[in-house]
């Protein structure tokens, strides 16, 4: 910003010195033969002696050229100075230069603003926006698909990182990104955000007869019908692609709306391709534009002029009369847009280009950003994305990097001053918390229940349709990055459908996307559901995470795995089996998977059930925890499992915690048990409460595989107030299941008791 003012100065102060060169050689003419008398010492003398003839004449003239040589030393006394660093700046000093900056590179700046500046006047060179404080900045983005839904995260966190006003999303989606996109922001909880979804299928018909190459598809051409579907009291919008990475204030663009003058209806930035200019390559024919184009990436839409322009016809007659040549667009809705602008170029705002700096393979975005000092808006506006080639490709990918691992939890701050509608979620939540006694010992345990953690659910394409005969099964797990390695070998024993709820920091997850992508194992399977709860808090949520991939299922019954078992080959069809044969679908019922262990990471995971019984007379197998927690799966029975051909029950003991497949509409985990201890065996307590009944199957197994110890059980082991907050807690459970079970429920206590 002080480049550009000295820049002005500089421009100012050339001009003066060439106006005034001619004058002073002048004088030093006239005083060979001229007495000069001196130079008068104020105004009023100067205007005096313009009274006598030509000799005051020149005296005002001198009295002028002095003034103008002091400018001239103050100048240079300014320019002398070291530019300031931004570190020196004041708080909001960036954004104000950002808002002068455009507009004096637009040409409709404060003229007399300018000239102070030329003469060392600095402040007058900064222009504030021309946005309130509280003014909510309504921003449309169309959103389909899983993918698409992953990548506007990232847009969403670089909008969010840089605003200071409220912001209003309005997400044109399919029913996948509704899904996923309305519990990533309801579990976000960021203040001072309100998101609006609108049904693209139900707008589908608006543009489904038009033919489109793009690879986008029909979702390429919604923004085309944005004023029939967004709230007719809404005025503007700013409309973004999904893979847009913002580094500046969002408000500064939506400042831009009033520059728009006339009948401007649309801001867009001029296309920085040769593309439209039809040059690529032999017979390349693109549709009509104005010059080189605009590209549709970033738009400023005035929706209530456009509806009075009558937008609807406008763009359908044009898109008529080209489609008759043209048979069907290239890039979507932004031929139809650029073939309207051509027949009306009263219509276009032109924005500076650093407002959509595009990174496509035939780009001349160079030449943008080699004359602006620095980027608003980056647009990876190629199918490729990130892989673009281009030469400062590295310089714009560790923008966009930056912000796809930037910690999203850190953008739930408060906009102070500006007051926000209610929500009532999240006044629950603060009363709930601030019930809790800080001075507990168990504090940390109890607040934990009460977390609401980040979900972005399906974080990966996923693709699956039960089967029709309702014995579907899916898998149900959860990890966190240090069981990783895991995933591959469960895909290839369970070909069923998957659920899996992963632990992650937003850094992490972008490294189990490039481990997922990576794999050909995982790659091949579209019916595994990723499902990612960021991090945030000291313990490890364990039961939100079960709860997390169980809500998720869309089977019939769902087996409750953890995800260092590996299940015997075939189990997955042996239990939709056995669905049928214990008539599952009328009976409450829990069927045991009796869980074994190898202390080898390298076993020859046993075929058969005979296979794995010669494996256990070796001592190559053991029954799960038999060494350290007997009373675990002690009631499976394991000396009946040998020899048993058919399902056989059991009874609840305290302690039981087997792995088991239930009907999908079973009880959830309780949250209140976190890291390592008591988290399956209050699930089993609350199944046998509800009544369900323990069924062993006779010919099933799964396998625990050995790993490092994780750690909250090393919490567990080494912190005796971990200890005793978990004994607490087991009371307090013990104690509701009282209240909720009556009487029934006491053999719990006393099974605790006696145990």
């Amino acid at each position: 910003m002080l480049g550009m003012c000295r820049g002005r100065r500089k421009f100012l102060a050339a001009s003066l010195a060439l106006l005034f060169i001619p004058a002073l050689t002048w004088l030093y003419l006239s005083n060979v033969t001229v007495s000069v008398k001196p130079l008068p010492l104020s105004p009023l003398e100067a205007q005096s002696s313009t009274l006598v003839g030509g000799a005051g004449e020149r005296q005002a003239l001198e009295l002028r050229v002095r003034a103008v040589e002091e400018e001239n030393r103050a100048l240079r006394r300014e320019l002398s100075r070291p530019p300031r660093s931004p570190s020196a700046r004041l708080p909001n000093s960036s954004h104000r230069g950002n808002q002068s900056r455009t507009h004096s590179e637009e040409g409709t700046g404060d003229n007399e603003g300018q000239k102070a500046a030329a003469v060392g006047n600095s402040s007058d060179c900064v222009q504030q926006p021309v946005v309130d404080k509280c003014e909510t900045i309504h921003v449309a983005i169309v959103c389909a698909g899983y993918n698409a839904s992953r990548d506007v995260v990232t847009l969403v966190k670089s909008v969010l990182f840089h605003r200071r006003n409220p912001l209003h999303f309005h997400f044109i989606t399919d029913s996948i990104a509704q899904q996923i996109l309305s519990s990533l922001f309801h579990t976000w909880m960021v203040p001072a955000v309100k998101v609006d979804f609108y049904d693209a299928d139900e707008l589908k018909s608006e543009v489904s007869w038009i033919p489109n190459k793009h690879y986008s598809g029909i979702y390429g051409l919604m923004k085309l019908v944005l004023t029939k579907t967004l709230p007719s009291d809404l005025q503007r919008v700013i409309v973004l692609d999904t893979d847009i990475t913002f580094a500046t204030d969002i408000a500064e663009l939506w400042a831009v709306f009033h520059k728009f003058k006339g009948q401007q209806v649309l801001g867009l930035v001029e296309n920085q391709s040769d593309w439209y200019l039809g040059n690529l390559w032999k017979n390349h024919r693109p549709w009509p534009a104005l010059g080189r184009g605009f590209n549709t990436g970033v738009i400023l839409l005035l929706l209530d002029r456009l509806r009075k322009l009558r937008w609807e016809q406008m763009w359908r007659l044009t898109a008529e009369r080209e489609l008759m040549s043209m048979l069907s667009t290239s890039l979507a809705d932004q031929d139809i847009f650029n073939a309207v602008i051509k027949q009306n170029p009263f219509l276009v705002h032109q924005l500076p280009c650093f407002w959509n700096v595009q990174l496509s393979d035939h780009t001349r975005s160079e030449k943008c950003y080699k004359d602006v000092s620095d980027l608003k808006v980056i647009h990876w506006n190629s199918p490729k994305k990130l892989r673009v080639k281009n030469k400062h490709v590295e310089f714009f990918r560790n923008l966009y990097l930056t912000f796809l691992e930037y910690d999203g939890n850190l953008l739930r701050r408060e906009l102070f001053g500006c007051p926000s509608e209610a929500d009532h979620n999240s006044e629950n939540l603060q009363k709930t918390l601030s019930e809790l006694d800080e001075d507990d010992p168990c504090y940390e345990f109890r607040r934990e229940r009460f977390t609401v953690h980040r979900t972005h659910l399906y974080f990966l394409h996923y693709e699956y349709e039960p089967s029709s005969d309702n014995t579907d099964v899916t898998l149900v797990a959860q990890l966190s990055m240090d069981r990783l390695q895991m995933l591959e070998a469960i895909c290839k024993h369970w070909e069923g459908p998957i659920s899996l709820a992963l632990y992650l920091s937003d850094a992490e997850a972008q490294q189990f996307l490039r481990y997922a992508q990576g794999s050909e194992v995982l790659m091949s399977r579209g019916n595994v559901g990723y499902h990612i709860v960021y991090k945030e808090g000291q313990f490890y949520p364990v039961n939100l995470l079960r709860n997390v991939a169980m809500r998720q299922v869309n089977t019939p019954y769902m087996f409750l795995s953890d995800i260092d078992f590996l299940p015997m080959y075939g189990l997955y069809e042996y239990l939709r089996k056995s669905v049928v044969q214990l008539d599952m679908a009328n009976n409450k019922k829990a069927l045991v998977v009796p869980a074994f262990e190898t202390l080898r990471y390298r076993l020859s995971y046993p075929k058969s059930k005979a296979e794995l019984l010669s494996q256990l007379d070796m001592g190559t197998l053991f029954t799960f925890r038999y060494h350290v927690w007997t009373k675990g799966h002690a009631p499976t029975n394991f000396a009946k499992w040998r020899t048993a051909t058919t399902p056989y029950r059991v009874q609840w003991e305290a302690d039981f915690e087997p792995y088991v497949m239930v009907r999908r509409d079973s009880p959830e985990y309780d949250r209140r048990f976190v890291g390592f201890g008591w988290n399956k065996v209050a699930h089993i307590m609350e199944l046998d409460a509800q009544e369900y009944e323990f069924v062993v199957l006779p010919n099933a197994y799964m396998i625990h595989m050995p790993h490092a110890p994780s750690f909250d059980i090393t919490k567990f082991r080494s912190n005796k107030q971990y200890r005793v907050c978990l004994k607490t807690l087991k009371e307090e459970f013990q104690q509701n299941m009282s209240r909720r079970y009556g009487f029934a429920a006491l053999k719990y206590m006393t099974a605790e008791n006696n145990s």
